[in-house]
């Protein structure tokens, strides 16, 4: 599963808009009509199934903005701020494990921003004691619990605290190492700093440690991404996520502090990227898929070999089947064959928990056909090769007759080099896994109604 063909003209021929397919169908497609009864139906469905969980808590607080960010965040030096939506956050737990089977195991926890390390030591450490309090989580370091940290937010005290209070995962946002790139977003960060956070996370133990890299950024170059390159390659980082900057300052305000005349040309990032490709794999890491790279024992490499991973909100996972509760405004929750997603405001989500209702905003609740496509393009994006027949038996459907439309267009992806079509089967080729959203858009039934502006591009 590691190998990547690099093919210029192939990647700028398909380098348009298209989702990330970290659901299907995408947040696009969540509606206002999607109610309560709606959820709670789902809920008692995976009550009786008795599937796992996962918890998603967003804390989206930052000291300061980086410019290149399109999440959800309020940047805000009060900390104070940070208690009020905690408690509100508090109330929102105790709702939701109200509703969900008390013998249900968390085996999969994830804190995201934001900047989950905003709130102080004592908060993270009652945040933690009443999650415990309310759900029921695996002993012995079993479950997969992780964190998102700014170096620049955690120093190696709070790092062996988030140890201490279970996190195993841990991932280091660096973007790039380069001083005039740093600037030019407004995320400086040297390098002692992120050798330190390093440091501290390998002294108290962590299961794994997964740095973020941003290519695409003002000011860089192919030579200067190559030196961050070296830097990470010696950090020797269990993971590495490498994203495309999504240059969108009509959807994100806060990218119109960046200088576009600074961006690279598509041309050099297309360099930056095979760069990156060819120095990764050559230190040994494996390409994943969709910008991840991780060490060929990691449990993520194990997950695709035996073709156990899946994809969900926060990237790549190995735990399957688990019910997926989004806590904190504008998290999203995959419940049974539901998405749904909390209210985006902390006044509207406040006033709601202040009322004892759950702050939910919108979802979907999938149909036959989205299921169906949604297995469609996990087997594609995950491991990159699709079995008809597994699809057949799971779905009672004879593939070529159901997507006869979207097999006919696969075949100019073969033409192209990107697949190889069997009598049973699509294979992607090394040339198509840096395009694999390209290839799973065949299968998108929404994708026509969607206005692309809303999507980042491929490369």
């Amino acid at each position: 599963m590691s190998a990547i063909d690099f093919a210029p003209d192939l990647l700028r021929k398909y380098d348009r808009p298209g989702p990330r397919y970290t659901s299907y169908p995408t947040a696009v497609q969540f509606h206002e009509a999607f109610s309560l009864d709606d959820y709670l139906q789902e809920v008692e469905a995976g009550n009786r199934k008795g599937a796992p969980l996962s918890l998603y808590f967003h804390l989206p607080f930052c000291a300061q903005v980086c410019y290149y960010c399109g999440c959800n965040k309020i940047v805000t030096a009060n900390r104070s701020r940070a208690q009020p939506y905690l408690d509100r956050l508090y109330r929102e737990m105790a709702l939701q494990a109200e509703l969900f089977d008390s013998q249900r195991p968390v085996e999969q926890l994830h804190w995201g921003g934001g900047t989950p390390t905003f709130i102080s030591d004592e908060q993270m450490r009652e945040l933690i004691r009443i999650t415990h309090d309310l759900f029921p989580f695996l002993p012995d370091d079993q479950g997969e619990y992780s964190v998102e940290i700014d170096p620049r937010e955690a120093g190696p005290d709070t790092i062996a605290l988030l140890r201490e209070l279970g996190f195993n995962r841990i991932s280091l946002g660096v973007q790039d190492v380069d001083i005039a790139v740093q600037e030019a977003v407004n995320r400086v960060q040297s390098l002692d700093i992120t050798e330190a956070a390093m440091r501290a996370a390998r002294e108290h133990q962590f299961r794994s440690i997964s740095l973020d890299l941003i290519y695409g950024l003002p000011k860089q170059s192919v030579d200067s991404f190559e030196r961050t390159l070296d830097v990470v390659i010696d950090l020797d980082a269990d993971r590495l996520s490498v994203f495309n900057y999504a240059h969108l300052p009509e959807l994100f305000k806060v990218q119109r502090q960046i200088n576009a005349d600074d961006l690279p040309s598509p041309a050099v990032k297309l360099k930056i990227l095979q760069r990156t490709i060819e120095r990764l794999t050559d230190a040994g890491y494996v390409y994943i898929g969709m910008d991840h790279f991780a060490k060929p024992n990691d449990e993520l490499t194990l997950a695709q070999q035996q073709g156990t991973l899946q994809r969900n909100f926060q990237g790549y996972s190995t735990c399957a089947d688990s019910d997926l509760i989004g806590l904190g405004i504008t998290s999203i929750g995959h419940v049974g064959d539901s998405y749904s997603q909390n209210l985006k405001t902390l006044d509207g989500y406040y006033g709601c928990l202040d009322k004892d209702q759950l702050p939910l905003w919108r979802g979907v609740k999938l149909n036959h056909d989205d299921r169906l496509r949604r297995a469609v393009i996990t087997q594609l994006i995950c491991h990159f090769e699709l079995n008809f027949t597994a699809i057949e038996d799971t779905f009672d459907i004879s593939f070529k007759d159901y997507f006869a439309s979207e097999l006919q267009e696969m075949e100019q992806l073969a033409l192209d080099g990107l697949v190889d079509l069997h009598v049973d089967r699509i294979r992607v080729r090394p040339a198509g896994r840096l395009l694999i959203r390209n290839i799973c858009m065949v299968f998108d039934r929404y994708l026509a109604q969607t206005q692309s502006q809303r999507f980042s591009r491929a490369i």
